[in-house]
């Protein structure tokens, strides 16, 4: 299985993006508490990548690509942009960072799924999650 979507860089698009999630839920009869997980690491990797990644520019789009192989879904988000040094985040647990409101999007992907890994500097962010 796969299915890719793409919308312009605008936040009322992820509203999108959790139909097809939905979609692909109900499909392959995923669990809530697995729901959950991949909604928000989705969510998180294409707001990124929408603010980040392509600065609110409605003339750039995200590409999201769903693919379900080997009980794994992946999901690949790709913007526009020029990318981000991803091996320097900022623990966002450390003393120092507690208050900070940003830099906790990339920890919760982490958490959250199975898997994450970055290309192309990090303008493209795959998330794998092992279904149940």
């Amino acid at each position: 299985m796969e299915r890719t979507i793409s919308i312009p860089s605008k936040i009322d698009n992820l509203r999108k993006i959790e139909k097809v999630i939905d979609e692909i839920s109900a499909e392959f009869n995923i669990g809530e508490d697995q729901y959950g997980n991949i909604l928000i690491a989705a969510l998180e990797a294409a707001n990124n990548a929408i603010l980040h990644g392509n600065k609110l520019d409605e003339k750039k789009s995200v590409n999201i690509t769903f693919t379900i192989e080997e009980n794994t879904l992946n999901i690949r988000v790709q913007d526009q942009g020029p990318g981000f040094d991803f091996s320097h985040i900022p623990d966002p647990t450390a003393p120092e960072n507690i208050e900070n409101v940003n830099g906790r999007g990339i920890f919760l992907m982490e958490k959250l799924s199975d898997g994450i890994d970055f290309e192309n500097n990090g303008a493209i962010v795959k998330l794998d999650f092992k279904l149940k």
